[in-house]
């Protein structure tokens, strides 16, 4: 953990996320994306047999969300978001780690990938201080204001 002190990751709790979580979900894409999922989106993913979907809730809030997808012992980020009025905080930090824990222990995943916005230099700072390494770049693969944007293709080992 890094700014997130124990006690507050006492109060933080990762769970499944359920279809009545997408309004608050949605909300937090909102306001930390300038090109957010849409809600059918969100919605698909809950019911993809490959996607895992979870929650953090702190203090009994949601204060952040993951999806991703587990496939041949390969685990892939596909959107992780912490609510903006608690970025900075360590808590995005806390819940990779809740997630490399959960996907190598219940999915036997030993690989983690994402894509990444290298305009998204905190997203890009937090992954690289996780161990995560530019392995290649899509493209035009995000929209963006003025086109498209291309993504840093990111993997970090997760064998414990």
């Amino acid at each position: 953990m890094s700014d997130v002190d124990v006690a507050s990751a006492a109060d933080a709790m990762m769970r499944p996320m359920e279809k009545g979580d997408i309004p608050t979900v949605m909300k937090i894409e909102l306001l930390a994306y300038p090109q957010p999922w849409e809600v059918q989106v969100m919605e698909k993913c809950l019911q993809t047999t490959h996607y895992h979907c979870f929650v953090l809730e702190v203090a009994g809030k949601i204060e952040g969300y993951l999806f991703m997808s587990v496939v041949v012992g390969e685990m892939h980020i596909l959107n992780i978001c912490i609510s903006p009025s608690i970025q900075g905080k360590g808590w995005g930090r806390e819940l990779l780690h809740r997630t490399f824990d959960l996907a190598a222990n219940q999915y036997q995943a030993n690989m983690c990938f994402l894509e990444v916005r290298p305009s998204n230099t905190s997203a890009l700072a937090l992954y690289e201080s996780e161990g995560f390494s530019e392995i290649g770049m899509r493209k035009n693969y995000y929209p963006a204001s003025n086109g498209r944007e291309d993504a840093l293709v990111m993997a970090k080992s997760i064998i414990s």
